[in-house]
């Protein structure tokens, strides 16, 4: 009997697997004719295919299933965008970055709790729980869209390079204030700074020392012993690079994301491989982003709780129109005004005021708080789902009209 009935779940994977890569597959080709970011064209289709229409995608956001396809999906999409980011790009606007990913995310935190705190009469600790929850944005979003919308190069490498880094911080703060909201601790400064900088720089050591590996293994003339499998390469060293990183208590995704900047930037390294085969390689990560994009968030979008977010809808959306049209710009103006390196313009400062999407990694802090029993979990997760459809099909699809506007594209 246990045996009949792994078959039938078996099959029922299958099953729902065999529906996300068809109505992905035509979807996406539908979002590339029509122009349109295909990662919000998946999330709507994953509300279509959802258990509240048409029943045909029902994995639990809480399943290991799911867990597995958005911790290896978001860990390759960063590796992919990592790998697409210029070293002499970066060197120009790093204060940005960081300032951006640390401090800015408790700005955007800061001001969304106080809306949240007037709009649904939360205690402050959970309106900042909820602030916190939604204030990274979401390299899961953001580096597909670029890939997508030719954006000039320093301008959407510091948006993708600042939405990757700022998941620790993000991650880190939410639960120093969870631990505050239920009487478990008390909040640390010194502390909640040790822990992020720990996490961080871990991930950055351990991404950059497999990323050097990977390009010696692939595309040394005299070590190069993997040369023909480099593609293979790339989703070992994803794996690895994760899960070595989370083992040491750091942050995967850092890893994941600098061990992409690595190997992308391999000739700088000294390390070059030959043409046809770094296009082979670069088809296969393409490829597999494609895919990786189309799961998580047709999954997403699958997992939308309507009647849930209906409850909260009106309250949700004011909090978050605050968030997106007040908090993350004076997050933006805050951050980037000071590093006089970069030499902002204001057309290139109101530009990353918008495409700030919130995606995967809050998605996934609202599932965890909603299993940790969190004080207002449901509220949270609501929000959370509201934040994300709005950024997502507001933001994602309108990237290429402001940038047009701004006079941001490049062809």
């Amino acid at each position: 009997m246990e045996s009949a009935a792994a078959t039938e779940l078996a099959k029922h994977v299958l099953y729902t697997f065999a529906t996300i890569l068809a109505a992905g597959t035509v979807f996406g080709l539908i979002a590339r004719k029509l122009k349109v970011p295909d990662v919000a064209v998946f999330l709507l289709v994953g509300m279509l295919l959802g258990p509240e229409i048409l029943g045909l995608v029902n994995i639990k956001a809480d399943s290991a299933l799911n867990q597995i396809i958005l911790i290896f999906g978001a860990s390759y999409i960063l590796f992919d965008g990592g790998a697409s980011l210029r070293l002499t790009v970066l060197k120009d606007v790093w204060i940005t970055i960081v300032i951006l990913a640390t401090v800015g995310v408790l700005i955007t935190g800061a001001i969304t709790a106080v809306a949240a705190y007037y709009v649904f009469s939360l205690p402050m600790v959970v309106a900042a729980l909820l602030a916190l929850t939604i204030a990274s944005t979401d390299p899961a979003t953001l580096v597909p869209v670029f890939k997508q919308v030719k954006i000039r190069d320093r301008v959407a490498q510091t948006v993708m390079s600042e939405s990757a880094f700022n998941d620790a911080t993000g991650a880190i703060a939410t639960f120093a204030t969870l631990g505050i909201a239920m009487g478990q601790s008390e909040f640390s400064l010194g502390g909640a700074l040790i822990d992020l900088v720990k996490q961080a720089g871990i991930g950055f050591v351990a991404g950059g020392m497999l990323g050097y590996l990977a390009a010696l293994l692939i595309a040394h003339e005299k070590f190069g012993f993997f040369r023909e499998v480099a593609p293979v390469v790339t989703l070992m060293a994803v794996l690895g690079a994760y899960l070595g990183a989370d083992g040491l208590q750091a942050s995967g995704f850092m890893a994941v994301f600098v061990f992409g900047i690595v190997l992308g930037n391999k000739d700088a390294l000294g390390f070059a491989l030959p043409a046809a085969e770094q296009e082979a390689m670069d088809d296969f990560i393409q490829t597999t982003a494609f895919i990786m994009r189309m799961f998580i968030f047709i999954l997403l979008g699958a997992q939308v709780d309507f009647g849930l977010m209906n409850k909260y809808l009106g309250g949700g959306v004011v909090v978050v129109v605050i968030f997106m049209l007040v908090a993350r710009p004076a997050t933006v103006f805050l951050c980037a005004l000071p590093d006089r390196r970069a030499k902002w313009s204001v057309k290139e400062m109101l530009f990353m005021c918008w495409t700030r999407e919130t995606g995967v990694i809050p998605g996934a802090l609202a599932g965890m708080l909603l299993g940790l029993g969190a004080p207002e979990a449901k509220l949270i997760a609501s929000v959370t789902f509201i934040a994300i459809l709005m950024t997502i099909l507001i933001q994602a699809t309108t990237t290429k009209w402001l940038a047009g506007k701004l006079g941001l594209l490049e062809e």
